[in-house]
């Protein structure tokens, strides 16, 4: 809250200083945040999947590329939800643009002036096809702060509409209004941390990049009973012991926010992103939860706001996925006695899992990828 305050505070005293000029040229603050998901190899290295699969969790007036290409993409890293709010005491017009060198964007709103290499630029539709070149860019997106519009529902569960849960301002661009400007899409970059279970019983994690690592979260939910370990300013390489199964999830989402917070977001834009992904980042199965460092983010998905805000945050989650002992010995197990519906709680991840475990092609494994595929 005490940010939020200087903020406010901030906006003001800047919006004093411009009284009669131009909308534009408002003072605006600008917060984003998103995650990038991936699936370790039994090296640590980010495992080749099919990031797009799964099943559909966005309204249906989200804006996409063409299905039959999303089902094609191959890649390191599905860019999930990144969203992008405004603050201003005054209305503001803006261009925002977003590029994505190793990667495309595949879903977004409201509709952009260009999307880049939304369709990949090949005469045929090979299997699989790898993102590269994409980006996104809003060249007239209005902010207009006190706005009463009734923003576009849907009567089913969606991860896209807690997002909208902030005091951020308005928007209106290509005459569509929003909270935010969302898109997502599939990366082939290689994310910086790694992490595996080298078969010692403890559990490896790897910083591959050139910062470190404010916080990382080893996270395990054995069919409802969970565990989690934190590990701070994570440099190199470190073995931990796998957490114990006695966590307490409020706990835990507490923590989270607190971590979320400290790196820029405000109180209810933390609170937005976890109630967005509550389901999937707490579900049964093994991964690690970081905070990416923000040069990392900027890197890999450079973002230009004109005119400039006077300030920007920039806060990306990576979550790992990792083949832990427990869920290999499920999977299995599951595999062993064709329990379909063990093995489709799974659902994207069982692909690369089953291929990492040499189960691809057994008959549990194909029916449960039959119907994921549905």
């Amino acid at each position: 809250m005490k940010t939020k305050l200087v903020a406010i505070a901030v906006l003001a005293t800047a919006a004093i200083t411009l009284i009669g000029k131009e909308p534009s040229a408002a003072p605006v603050i600008a917060h984003e945040w998103g995650t990038f998901t991936s699936v370790a190899l039994d090296t640590g290295a980010p495992a080749r999947w099919a990031p797009w699969t799964g099943p559909a969790d966005l309204p249906r007036f989200v804006h996409t590329m063409q299905p039959q290409w999303k089902f094609a993409l191959s890649g390191l890293v599905r860019m999930e939800t990144p969203v992008i709010y405004f603050y201003s005491l005054q209305p503001a017009t803006l261009s925002v643009k977003v590029d994505f060198p190793k990667g495309l964007v595949t879903e977004w709103y409201p509709q952009a002036t260009r999307v880049q290499a939304a369709t990949p630029k090949v005469s045929k539709q090979p299997l699989p096809v790898e993102p590269e070149g994409g980006g996104i860019a809003w060249d007239k997106v209005e902010v207009l702060p006190g706005s009463d519009f009734t923003f576009r529902t849907e009567n089913k569960a969606s991860h896209y509409f807690a997002a909208r849960q902030t005091d951020a301002a308005p928007l209106r661009a290509e005459r569509e209004t929003e909270k935010l400007l969302f898109y997502r899409g599939v990366g082939n970059f290689a994310p910086p941390l790694w992490a595996r279970y080298p078969g010692d019983g403890k559990l490896e994690l790897r910083n591959t990049g050139k910062e470190a690592i404010s916080v990382a979260i080893a996270f395990e939910n054995q069919n409802g009973s969970i565990g989690y370990r934190m590990v701070r300013n994570l440099n190199g390489e470190l073995s931990i012991d796998p957490p114990a199964m006695n966590g307490d999830l409020k706990m835990l989402q507490s923590a989270l926010a607190h971590e979320l917070v400290a790196a820029g977001l405000y109180e209810k834009e933390a609170a937005a992103m976890i109630e967005t992904w509550r389901d999937s980042w707490f579900e049964p199965g093994t991964r690690v939860f970081y905070i990416m460092p923000r040069s990392e983010v900027d890197a890999v998905l450079p973002l230009t706001i004109n005119p400039a805000p006077s300030s920007v945050a920039r806060v990306f989650v990576g979550r790992v996925e990792v083949l832990s002992p427990w869920t290999a010995q499920q999977i299995s197990e599951a595999n062993r006695q064709q329990d379909v519906d063990t093995l489709k709680r799974y659902g994207r991840f069982l692909e690369p899992f089953a291929a990492q475990m040499r189960l691809t092609g057994s008959a549990g494994i194909e029916h449960a990828r039959r119907d994921l595929a549905q």
